[in-house]
């Protein structure tokens, strides 16, 4: 038995050596690359394991878990670092990991998130130290008269996406970018859209978008959602959707919106007045504009969330409370 034990002990220390030896061959091998050069974006915020992911989705052949190997062994992993990097041919999975935890960019990022209001996009924007702020000091209406925009209020006229640009550019140039991107897919959208929508013009549609953006909990709803606002403007129904009610609120919502704050009139209560909002609440999301342009085929007016990030559709008051007393408060009849 001894003798056994010291042949298996044997022949673990032989496997580990042989597979440390492989993944130091591995390590200083080239890999295969979909492109050469290849340029792979990594998002700010990323973990080591979805960096791994977003390298290998990018066209550079290495399995991401054993890049998150990798990282860990070379404690690198707390230092990789967000922007556009760029791949040639021979890049080796050692040279990868080091150019991400050097920083070593091509382009710098921002990402724009789908559903934040313009003064979260702002505040990312300022937060950039690759950036020139020259926007620093403006007014939001003083933005936009810079970046040659007619409108005067910014909110959801800027496409939520990831822009690339090379340090020291004009966040102006950011700002337009954003904003002709969001022209761009809501022309689209509305070109594509279907007939007979209770919209006066493509900002009314993006103003819808915007609302189903803040009101859906999974993306499989959201054409429902847009059908049952469309249903309720088509009947001259309040839209009585609380994202309007917190917008209208500001910076005075404080995670708890109370019977007092529907009641309380403002420009965006769509509990005390009818039709849509002045402006948009929040950036759209390319879904959520395609679902205000293409709304589910439905007669629903109501829906209540369900608790897990669904929502229950009803087309009358009554099959709505029974609902809500199903989902919202325990109840069933």
């Amino acid at each position: 038995m001894k003798r056994v034990l010291v042949r298996l002990a044997a022949a673990c220390v032989v496997f580990a050596l042989a597979a440390t030896g492989a993944f130091a061959w591995w390590a200083r091998h080239p890999l295969p690359l979909s492109g050469s050069p290849l340029e792979v974006i990594i998002q700010p915020n990323s973990s080591v394991a979805s960096v791994g992911r977003q390298i290998a989705r990018g066209g550079v052949g290495m399995d991401p878990r054993l890049f998150l190997l990798l990282a860990r062994l070379t404690g690198k992993g707390g230092e990789l670092k967000a922007g556009g990097y760029t791949f040639e041919q021979g890049a080796t999975p050692l040279s990868v990991l080091e150019k991400i935890a050097r920083g070593d960019v091509t382009h710098y990022v921002v990402t724009v998130i789908e559903g934040w209001e313009f003064r979260k996009m702002r505040a990312a924007i300022d937060a950039s130290p690759a950036l020139k702020h020259d926007t620093r000091g403006m007014s939001d209406a003083d933005l936009m008269r810079a970046i040659g925009a007619p409108e005067s209020a910014p909110e959801g006229l800027f496409f939520p996406d990831t822009y690339l640009f090379t340090r020291g550019s004009s966040d102006l140039e950011l700002y337009k970018h954003a904003y002709r991107a969001m022209q761009r897919r809501l022309a689209d959208a509305w070109a594509a859209r279907a007939s007979g929508l209770p919209y006066k013009s493509p900002y009314d549609a993006l103003i819808m978008a915007s609302i189903v953006e803040k009101e859906t909990g999974q993306a499989a709803d959201r054409s429902m959602i847009a059908a049952v606002f469309i249903n309720r403007l088509r009947k001259n129904m309040l839209l009585q959707t609380d994202p309007t009610v917190i917008y209208g609120l500001g910076e005075r919502f404080d995670g708890n919106l109370r019977k007092r704050d529907l009641q309380a009139d403002t420009p965006y209560n769509t509990y005390t007045r009818s039709g849509l909002p002045p402006t948009p609440i929040a950036l759209p999301s390319l879904a959520s504009l395609a679902a205000a342009m293409t709304p589910a085929q439905s007669d629903a007016l109501y829906f209540v969330a369900r608790g897990d990030g669904s929502s229950q559709f009803s087309n009358s008051l009554p099959e709505h409370n029974r609902a809500v007393d199903q989902y919202q408060r325990g109840k069933t009849r």
